[in-house]
């Protein structure tokens, strides 16, 4: 898949829309349209790299901290009892969308377990609630409830 084939690509550029929660020179974060969970983040670099394979050391740091940041903002927000990370790199793996990209998932233990490579993409999210929830997220971030 080449870049101006890739939805990522898109969102980056400001050609599909996202609800955004976080934005800088090298990452964006945004809500999963159909999300596993409610808060189901996805933080993917912004240079269209496939998977872990073609992304650079520093492009995977600033996911890395992007996504730790994300972490604190959710505990905030959500208050889960946990929280997965997930990524996955392939077809064969499980990988859907040919971007590199990294999942966040609030987890409470009353949940039922889910496998994120046999359900994620089944159910589309309400727009609107991912809009309100980006925002409580964003909040989080700029008035520094995180660290």
């Amino acid at each position: 898949m080449s870049a101006s084939d890739c939805i990522f690509c898109a969102i980056v550029a400001g050609l599909a829309p996202a609800a955004r929660v976080f934005d800088d020179d090298d990452c964006l974060a945004f809500m999963d349209i159909q999300p596993l969970a409610r808060g189901h983040v996805l933080v993917i670099p912004k240079r269209h790299a496939e998977n872990l394979f073609d992304l650079e050391a520093d492009e995977a740091a600033a996911v890395a901290r992007t996504a730790k940041q994300l972490a604190h903002a959710l505990r905030t927000v959500l208050e889960p009892e946990g929280l997965r990370l997930f990524q996955l790199n392939g077809a064969a793996a499980g990988q859907t969308v040919f971007h590199y990209h990294m999942h966040l998932l609030p987890r409470n233990a009353d949940e039922p377990d889910v496998n994120p490579a046999a359900l994620h993409g089944r159910k589309p999210a309400d727009r609107a609630e991912l809009e309100e929830l980006a925002g409580r997220i964003r909040t989080a971030l700029d008035s520094h409830l995180v660290s």
